[in-house]
């Protein structure tokens, strides 16, 4: 069924029809109700027709660049091997190296996203040309080289493949730090004296070079709390990252030929596809579109997966208990990071229990015609996280459930 995401995905996106079945929420979401009515809470979803325009149209926001899809934003293989088939997607960021592991079974282009210590899989990646040759490592620091060499001495091992993970935030006049903290390599010279020592050492290969400009894909500008300042901020961040990534990429490429520079994100395709510097993008959160992607002025994505739980108790007149619902997003302990309760319409949660693991109580007024057994959606804050919740998505198409969809921890796996 997946199959068809190729198939009719781009009308969805290119054709931008006035309307499109998700914003009539008195529709969408009943609907959903109807077609999962059958199976037992907690109940997710993945709806194929949102699927397929949220595919094409970060195809159409990259402007040409190949999206490499970052898996942890996913978790269902059956999702990133049907959007690999899509023209437009090319190559796995993967999370850990366990999880690179795996899909390298099955995948010849993963990219490990971070730094790994761990040493039972490196003795696997090192006893393995095959894998070896399927995934890169990234490195940003020389212990993490010597790590490698601790586990295998290049005498005893295949070449391994290395990436840079260069330091893309921005280090504001005033404000400081603006970003996320990832790599201590931030300016030009940084990268390309630790790109020299990597390049020469016995046992590697420098083939990559990431730089994630978190402070612009990762933070919306349309959430109605402080969005002057942001996005202010992020003009500023951009101009900065685009001069000094150019120089950190010309440094790199004077020392090595590199197969891939990558960047980017969900929030920040049509910025990161007009980088020249850049060769691909990275993302997959707008694939299945968790709600902070709706704080973003520059596009508006379809909620192609939700999960609901159901009603269990009735504490007062204007609050319905549901049973579950405390899916809790990474990130700081802000209200942004809760689940969000999407039908029926005008439903909170409380201040002082917010979203619980076993109960959540949810106010307002239509909590006044909720009866034990109703069901109420929720949309969670990021893509991939529900994954690590439930066995498997359930995929509607139309009115009806089409087909389950293993998540990673259905397959029996768990690597974070």
């Amino acid at each position: 069924m997946l199959e068809l995401i190729a198939d009719q995905g781009h009308a969805s996106a290119s054709a931008r029809p006035a309307a499109h079945a998700w914003e009539d929420p008195a529709r969408w979401w009943p609907r959903l109700t109807e077609a999962t009515a059958h199976l037992p809470a907690p109940v997710a979803v993945i709806d194929l027709d949102a699927l397929r325009y949220n595919t094409m149209d970060m195809v159409v926001r990259a402007g040409g660049l190949p999206i490499r899809i970052a898996t942890k934003s996913v978790r269902v293989r059956e999702v990133i091997d049907a959007a690999l088939r899509v023209p437009g997607y090319q190559g796995l960021l993967a999370f850990t190296l366990a999880e690179a592991l795996w899909l390298a079974e099955d995948h010849d282009d993963i990219v490990l996203a971070y730094p790994t210590a761990d040493r039972p899989g490196l003795e696997r990646l090192l006893a393995d040309e095959r894998a070896a040759a399927r995934i890169t490592l990234m490195v940003d620091d020389e212990s993490q080289l010597d790590l490698i060499d601790a586990v295998a001495a290049p005498a005893r091992r295949p070449r391994v493949r290395i990436a840079i993970d260069a330091d893309a935030s921005w280090r504001a006049p005033a404000l400081g730090h603006i970003g996320v903290f990832r790599s201590p390599l931030h300016t030009p010279e940084e990268v390309a004296r630790f790109a020299r020592r990597a390049a020469e050492r016995d046992g590697f290969r420098l083939v990559g070079l990431q730089m994630y400009e978190a402070q612009i894909a990762g933070q919306g500008d349309d959430t109605g709390s402080g969005d002057t300042l942001i996005r202010a901020v992020q003009t500023q961040s951009r101009q900065e990252l685009r001069a000094r990534r150019a120089r950190i990429v010309e440094a790199v490429r004077a020392l090595v030929p590199l197969e891939f520079v990558t960047g980017g994100g969900t929030g920040s395709l049509e910025y990161t596809g007009s980088d020249p510097a850049l060769t691909e993008i990275t993302a997959g959160s707008g694939l299945l579109a968790g709600h902070l992607f709706d704080g973003y002025r520059g596009f508006a994505p379809a909620p192609a997966s939700a999960f609901a739980f159901d009603v269990v108790r009735r504490p007062a007149a204007d609050i319905a208990t549901i049973l579950g619902g405390g899916w809790i997003a990474s990130g700081p302990p802000v209200a942004s990071r809760q689940p969000l309760p999407v039908w029926p319409q005008g439903l909170q949660t409380a201040p002082r229990e917010a979203a619980g693991e076993v109960q959540t109580p949810l106010r307002g007024e239509a909590a006044r015609t909720l009866r034990v057994g109703d069901r109420v959606w929720l949309r969670h804050a990021k893509s991939g996280e529900p994954a690590e919740r439930i066995l498997s998505y359930h995929l509607v198409d139309g009115g009806r459930v089409v087909d389950e969809l293993s998540t990673y921890r259905g397959e029996g796996k768990a690597f974070l």
